[in-house]
């Protein structure tokens, strides 16, 4: 029974161990990051918060019913029902019902739903905003593993190099075909290398720990990425600069959401304005009570509610004549706040631009220095073979060979960098279209 026990207590561990370590793809980053975001959820919360604004507004066209009751006590002189006075002690009781609907405000409601609903579509946007900046974010870390992963692996690659020319001169030394001293630079150039390995062990390490952070985990230790399968120059499409910002520029969050807060505004100067105009209400009231004198024939309590039940009806118009100019200057004010709005507008319009041409530009330089890369490594990868053959037969020094594997290390660098510059460039403009 034990056996058992430890075998599926085993089992479950090493399920859980493949679990842990399975390596995360693109859209499961971005996922999880959308999900475990606290900006994400910031501004969801104020998207809840701008709805529930709209919704009110509306509902604000409702009539009101509210209910009421008092209960008050009189000692001394007070008034009677005859509405003459008695030094006496007395008591009276009322409840009520009434309601209230407003007729005509110079259509400030109407105006004031307009612009709340604009603020729930502008809390829309932000939210859009934010999840595709964190979408960015979150690509941007993910490319930034695969690049020094393939750092790290060029940095292992040249030191395997270096180790097998170790190996192969301790034999020779062993022959006695090679003074010992010789070995001593290529171990100070191992030496060397594996302090390039370590870096840029540590350079994926933090690059990971920055992806994490990202996603907003506890526990990058098993955290592990796959390149997607769509990661290839033949699959990738550069769009052009126009083609992209003309299509950004209708759909885009940040576009939207500045437009949605320039119609708020507008409303604000109409919902101002409508200040100007009377306000005309329409009410219904209903009610009755119940007093008491003491040393006083008093009706029973049935009786003067059937008998003091009263009915009203009637409209209240309240007409502005002279607000010491408040209406007048927050009209002012609203039309401001407009201007400032239309200069919010065209200025996200200018930096969505920028942004676009950058990342552009930016990838035509990189696909540039992508290409030279790709041939500097061709004529790199030769010299350094046709100087390990010179070496090899005693026509090269070791610092010649150390300079041809330095210079072919470096190409393979510039050309992953600049490959993977290229492949986030396409993908930003992607996500900006």
């Amino acid at each position: 029974m034990k056996t058992k026990i430890y075998m599926i207590v085993g089992a479950l561990l090493v399920t859980l161990l493949v679990n842990a370590q399975k390596p995360w793809t693109l859209q499961q980053c971005v996922d999880t990051a959308l999900a475990n975001n606290r900006n994400i959820k910031q501004q969801a919360l104020t998207k809840k918060t701008k709805d529930i604004l709209y919704d009110q507004a509306r509902k604000n066209l409702l009539p009101n019913l509210n209910a009421s009751a008092s209960q008050n006590f009189y000692f001394g002189r007070s008034t009677t029902l005859n509405n003459t006075y008695q030094n006496t002690n007395s008591s009276q009781s009322s409840i009520g019902i009434g309601s209230s609907l407003t007729l005509f405000d110079g259509l400030k409601m109407k105006y004031n739903i307009d612009a709340s609903k604009a603020d729930m579509y502008a809390s829309d946007a932000d939210l859009e905003k934010i999840k595709s900046d964190i979408t960015t974010s979150v690509a941007a870390g993910f490319l930034q593993i695969l690049l020094n992963k393939e750092l790290l692996q060029i940095a292992i690659d040249q030191l395997e190099l270096t180790k097998t020319k170790i190996e192969q001169r301790k034999g020779l030394v062993a022959a006695g075909k090679m003074a010992e001293g010789e070995m001593y630079d290529l171990l100070a150039e191992e030496a060397k290398e594996e302090q390039s390995k370590i870096q840029a062990q540590n350079t994926l390490n933090l690059s990971f720990l920055d992806l994490a952070q990202i996603l907003e985990l506890d526990n990058f230790q098993n955290l592990d990425i796959v390149a997607p399968e769509n990661l290839s120059e033949s699959d990738l499409l550069l769009l052009s600069a126009d083609e992209v910002y003309n299509s950004a520029i209708t759909h885009r969050p940040e576009i939207r959401g500045a437009e949605y807060r320039l119609k708020s505004n507008e409303n604000n100067i109409l919902i101002n304005k409508a200040d100007f105009y009377p306000k005309l209400t329409f009410g219904a009231q209903f009610g009755t009570g119940y007093s008491y004198f003491n040393n006083y024939a008093n009706k029973s309590f049935n009786d003067q509610l059937s008998g003091n039940m009263s009915t009203q009806l009637g409209f209240s118009l309240n007409i502005p004549i002279f607000n010491k100019f408040d209406v007048h200057n927050r009209v002012k004010m609203a039309e401001i706040s407009v201007l400032s709005s239309k200069l919010s507008v065209e200025n996200a319009k200018l930096e969505l631009k920028k942004t676009i041409q950058q990342a552009y530009y930016n990838a035509l330089g990189a696909k540039s220095r992508w290409d030279a890369a790709l041939k500097s490594e061709t004529a790199s990868r030769e010299a350094y073979r046709f100087t390990n053959q010179k070496f090899e037969a005693g026509r090269a020094t070791l610092y010649e060979l150390y300079q041809a594997k330095s210079n072919l290390t470096q190409v393979l660098s510039e050309q992953a960098q600049a490959k993977y510059e290229y492949f986030f460039r396409i993908k930003l403009l992607e996500l900006l279209k």
